[in-house]
């Protein structure tokens, strides 16, 4: 993986978190559901900005990625966008102050260990 795909990779994955940043935010102007409101949640959807800008974030994210998969194989590419749990993370405990357990922390460094092994060249 060169330069140029290695940044298309990490934009689909930045703006694919930030598409999930923007659903948590949306998500929690929406409350919980429940069986009795989940009609009206669904369509409700397309009344939150956050949701929409969630949703944009992730068709941009998608056509990042689809671009760089005619660049580059889905053995390497499929297994690099799980970057986006690494970010998922980061933003749960920087931006919604959620923990992370130890445990959480090793799974997140086999992720990245993992990846580094993928795109490795020889």
């Amino acid at each position: 993986m060169n330069l140029q795909e290695f940044c298309l990779l990490l934009f689909s994955v930045l703006v694919s978190a930030t598409g999930q940043f923007f659903l948590k935010i949306g998500a929690l102007k929406l409350g919980k559901v429940t069986g009795s409101n989940l009609v009206s949640h669904i369509f409700n959807i397309i009344m939150v900005p956050e949701l929409l800008a969630g949703l944009a974030c992730y068709g941009l994210g998608a056509i990042a990625y689809i671009l760089l998969l005619t660049r580059v194989k889905l053995s390497v590419a499929g297994p690099s966008a799980s970057l986006i749990y690494i970010f998922s993370v980061l933003m749960g405990y920087f931006i919604f102050k959620e923990s992370i357990p130890i445990y959480r922390l090793f799974g997140m460094g086999f992720i990245v260990c993992g990846v580094i092994l993928v795109v490795w060249q020889k």
